[in-house]
């Protein structure tokens, strides 16, 4: 069975499946020797020779593919980009290192956003995750300046209106917060270039603060600290893969990945000192002799 190649290229890991069709049209993709064309087809990973920018690449069957998940807590600062010619840091510098495939983002937060950030190996199943069709919820906790009443509140739940489309929240409530500055948490099945803020901004209210917080059934883990990350166990790999339909892993890197390993010991080590530490606090007077 002949497969599209930028599919193939994305379920190897080696971008998304737009990414792959981006690289394709621009000529930077070979197959055997020749110029790939948009929708070109191979039949067999290993019968062919696919070189990215002069660089054989490797092809891999989808049997011999295992999904890796990350959850990752981005930091204000960072950029959702590969590199920076200005220098600035972005999303992809402290994610463990891959041999033979890369982390695809799945979506993107700007730099003055930060919160839950996925990335997988597979690059079809981020394709799928960011595509429109499948409305996956994006949950963000948001803190505006400004006065807001129930009439700006309803307007956001029913649709505004900005210059690529009408976008609304699923959800929005108040979370928290006094005067004018109030923390409200916002539900959307898109992921438009800044979407949350030019809503509000719609209203004349500004977003001091914003924050994704859960990305389908998948949230912000409890005790990840800013910038660090975590692999997803099968279970919920399988949960995002279902959520767009595609086929259940079967296998997963956790126990292998040492990288990993150290960053769930050093979530567990910070969850216990927090811990003491709260136990200390309300025993006053007793102190280590």
């Amino acid at each position: 069975m002949s497969e599209k190649l930028q599919k193939v290229l994305a379920r190897a890991g080696h971008g998304s499946r737009r990414e792959m069709e981006a690289m394709i049209a621009a000529g930077r993709i070979s197959i055997d020797g020749q110029v790939a064309k948009l929708g070109d087809r191979i039949e067999g990973s290993a019968e062919h020779k696919v070189r990215i920018d002069g660089h054989v690449v490797s092809l891999k069957s989808e049997e011999d593919v295992v999904c890796r998940v990350l959850a990752y807590y981005k930091p204000e600062g960072e950029l959702c980009s590969r590199t920076d010619p200005q220098g600035r840091p972005t999303v992809f510098q402290r994610l463990p290192k891959l041999k033979d495939s890369r982390w695809v983002a799945v979506g993107r937060l700007d730099i003055n956003t930060s919160g839950l950030l996925l990335f997988t190996t597979d690059g079809e199943l981020a394709n799928r995750l960011m595509h429109p069709s499948h409305e996956v919820e994006r949950e963000y906790a948001i803190r505006v300046f400004g006065e807001v009443d129930d009439a700006m509140l309803n307007r956001l739940r029913q649709g505004v209106e900005l210059e690529d489309g009408m976008a609304q929240f699923k959800r929005l409530g108040r979370a928290g917060g006094e005067g004018i500055n109030t923390w409200y948490h916002g539900v959307l099945s898109e992921g438009r270039n800044r979407e949350v803020r030019r809503m509000w901004e719609s209203q004349e209210v500004q977003v001091s603060r914003l924050m994704r917080i859960r990305y389908g059934a998948i949230e912000l883990p409890k005790g990840l600290p800013r910038g660090g990350w975590m692999e997803l166990p099968l279970d919920q790999v399988n949960y995002l893969r279902q959520l767009v339909q595609m086929d259940p892993e079967t296998r997963s890197l956790i126990a292998q990945d040492k990288a990993g390993a150290r960053r769930h010991k050093s979530i567990k080590t910070n969850k216990i000192r927090r811990a003491v530490h709260r136990h200390r606090a309300r025993t006053p007077g007793k102190r280590a002799k």
